[in-house]
């Protein structure tokens, strides 16, 4: 069994705060449930060369204490080298499986893994998306958006 839920990535430069959101609705699966939170990035600093780091929570829920597979798509990008869009500018970011953001979370292609839990029977498990944008990006302030579709197979 196969289900697809979407997580609009939102991100924005700004002089004040600036969020870059994970946003889905709960979507509803024979077996499974999965639903994610939003969390912010904060500002994004054009002049800053260290990476911009934040995180997000995907929770799941499933009856019947299967083994499931989670992967993220790539988004509007061709690669695993995400990006969010404003306009014409591209501002380069990217999800991963681990703290040290290493392991981009992906479907299993082009080097990337997808996450394999044997989650407890009905009881929700939170799943952390580490995100990054690198430093050193020269794009102009604005709303900077994507969105990627997290599958859930069991």
């Amino acid at each position: 069994m196969r289900r697809a839920v979407t997580i609009r990535t939102i991100g924005r430069l700004a002089a004040c705060a600036a969020a870059l959101l994970l946003f889905a609705p709960r979507a509803e699966a024979a077996n499974c449930t999965i639903s994610t939170t939003s969390t912010a990035f904060g500002t994004y600093n054009v002049f800053a060369e260290g990476p911009t780091d934040s995180t997000g929570t995907i929770v799941i829920r499933c009856v019947g204490g299967k083994d499931i597979a989670l992967s993220i798509n790539r988004g509007s990008s061709n690669t695993f080298e995400r990006r969010m869009v404003n306009g014409t500018e591209e501002l380069r970011y990217n999800l991963f499986l681990d703290a040290a953001r290493t392991v981009v979370w992906g479907d299993g292609t082009s080097g990337t893994q997808v996450r394999v839990e044997d989650p407890p029977n009905n009881t929700e498990v939170p799943l952390t998306i580490y995100g990054r944008i690198p430093g050193g990006q020269d794009v102009a302030s604005g709303a900077y958006v994507d969105t990627v579709t997290v599958t859930i197979n069991y």
